[in-house]
């Protein structure tokens, strides 16, 4: 492959006509332009050198050697807008043999361009043989389509334009493609952001900071910092590779250390510190392995006798492989398109004692279009189980850590990823329970004191919600974005290990699903999908926390 381009500009001929066809990633579309005067590159020259020059005979895509015509000399002579109407007419003649016949072709030589910093192997194998393998005009401009979203798709390039240009003229039928990518100024990108979280009445401030390209290999470096006032403080260091060498499947790196406050819902904090290897990621597939060091405390000391018995340090080794799904046209309001997730995750690869465990998830969504104010029905389902792998695992416990939870105020429309909330239930605020270590004395009113309780999650989880969007009858309300909806959630955990899988009944687990119903108005951003809902509890367990009123809902998609 040739590092730099031959002088000249050069324009691929199409029967009579030349085109030179571009695809724009800074545009982010395929654009098509067609050149009629084209044949002779004196027209970028010096107006006054353009007439004196003679095109020669030239070679067109089917092997045909074009006679020289009077017309080039003639459309000198013409007012411009008659000059107008002829490019347009020849425009049109390219566009028609196209869109009509097949026109063979063959790429002869991948040209690169602007990559100072970037190395032209990285390019080369994520494009090169997509656009080779291309052998008429139309596959090749498909080709250079998608060729131009895989760069883009690197994430370390402003602007990428592919160009077709004519091949040298003693090999008729061939194309040079001239890759032309931009690299930022300055590979170094941040921002920082405080955020509110209104269900659990905290405030976390976050920020994260990226050096992209630092080796040539489109290779990303980044380091995120988030501090919760009141629950949740993590740092994190990564690295990640589209592609390194010969290996061809992106590779990932991760040092974090986490931190968690759960003892208002479970009397307990969990401390993480943990290294993430992804070995596998593709569109629909991604294998990654962690190795995690876990801590858990309990300050107050007043822990259930569930959650004691797993207090103290573990390490944990998993294997987890995910694949994935989405059709659908939009992530904060889908109005048509499915989506399908499948989650298996084997910990305790080590023989750990407590930390051995298979969990599978099955999340499948799909949206439904009405056709009248842009009101569309999605519906979602998911449902999951983890199971201990111990000698007598049915007896055993599974880790409170990893068990499913339900509740909370993230939207389930736009999370893809498993089990979703339970709108009007407090995040881990629905399933078994058990009551805290009770402490002797009086409460403040002189009634006897009773222990609050620990929810512990459930080893069985299924959940379910139906979500109807429609546009707003003001138009500046429809102008941006914002809209109504109307749902209906409903879930049910259970706890199979120690033994508890003797006491499952079917029919109970069916009778015994939460459920809430509710409107509200959505306020959707760039980043993330704005709720505030009005949620009626239609039915709730003795010891669940959920609540009819307004809740305010932040998500991501």
């Amino acid at each position: 492959m040739s590092r730099e381009p031959p002088p000249g500009r050069f324009f691929l001929r199409l029967v009579d006509w030349s085109a030179d066809l571009k695809v724009s990633g800074s545009e982010h579309s395929s654009q098509i332009k067609a050149m009629a005067n084209a044949a002779d590159p004196a027209a970028d020259q010096n107006p006054k050198d353009a007439g004196s020059r003679v095109p020669e005979p030239w070679a067109g895509a089917d092997g045909e050697v074009a006679e020289e015509e009077d017309e080039y000399e003639d459309e000198e002579e013409l007012d411009e807008p008659a000059a107008a109407a002829l490019v347009r007419e020849k425009v049109q003649s390219v566009f028609r043999r196209l869109s009509t016949d097949p026109v063979g072709i063959r790429v002869h030589d991948v040209i690169i361009r602007g990559n100072a910093k970037t190395r032209d192997e990285l390019i080369e194998a994520e494009v090169a043989d997509l656009l080779r393998s291309a052998t008429t005009v139309q596959d090749l401009l498909s080709a250079a389509a998608d060729a131009s979203a895989r760069l883009r798709g690197l994430d370390v390039f402003e602007a990428v334009n592919i160009t077709l240009d004519a091949g040298p003229p003693e090999l008729p039928g061939t194309t040079n493609v001239v890759i032309e990518v931009v690299e930022p100024a300055i590979p170094l990108s941040g921002n920082a952001g405080v955020y509110s979280k209104p269900e659990a009445k905290a405030w976390s401030v976050e920020g994260a900071v990226k050096w992209k390209n630092l080796a040539g290999y489109a290779d990303i470096w980044d380091a995120s910092v988030a501090y919760g006032f009141d629950q949740t403080t993590e740092v994190g260091v990564g690295v990640s590779l589209p592609r390194f060498k010969s290996i061809p499947t992106p590779l990932m790196a991760r040092a974090s250390l986490l931190s968690q406050d759960w003892m208002k819902f479970s009397s307990y904090k969990e401390r993480l510190l943990g290294l993430s290897l992804g070995l596998l990621s593709t569109r629909h597939h991604d294998l990654s392995y962690n190795l995690t060091w876990r801590s858990l405390t309990d300050p107050s000391r007043l822990a259930s006798t569930s959650i004691r018995r797993q207090l103290g340090h573990n390490l944990l080794s998993a294997l987890k492989y995910t694949y994935k799904i989405d059709q659908r046209d939009s992530h904060i309001r889908p109005t048509k398109g499915y989506a399908f997730l499948s989650s298996s995750q084997v910990g305790g690869l080590w023989d750990n004692k407590g930390l051995k465990f298979f969990r599978q998830e099955f999340d499948v969504r799909a949206a439904v279009p009405f056709g009248f104010w842009n009101a569309a029905l999605n519906v979602g389902a998911g449902a999951g189980v983890i199971l201990p792998l111990a000698r007598g695992f049915m007896n055993s416990s599974t880790p409170v850590t990893d068990r499913f939870n339900l509740g909370g105020h993230n939207s389930p429309v736009c999370s893809l990823g498993g089990i979703s909330s339970l709108l009007g239930f407090r995040t881990r605020g629905v399933g078994p329970t058990e009551p805290r270590r009770l402490v002797p004395g009086e409460s403040e009113d002189g009634s006897p004191a009773v222990p609050g309780r620990d929810y512990l999650g459930g080893d069985l989880a299924v959940s379910a919600f139906a979500d109807l969007s429609f546009d707003l009858p003001l138009k500046v309300l429809r102008d941006a974005g914002i809209h109504g909806h109307a749902f209906l959630t409903a879930g049910n955990l259970a706890k199979l290990s120690e033994g508890q899988y003797k006491n499952f009944s079917l029919d109970e687990f069916r009778r015994s699903f939460r459920s809430t119903a509710g409107v509200g108005i959505i306020l959707p951003t760039k980043l993330f999908r704005v709720e505030v809902n009005y949620c009626y509890i239609l039915k709730q367990s003795q010891h669940d926390s959920g609540k009819t009123g307004i809740q305010f809902s932040f998500s991501s998609p």
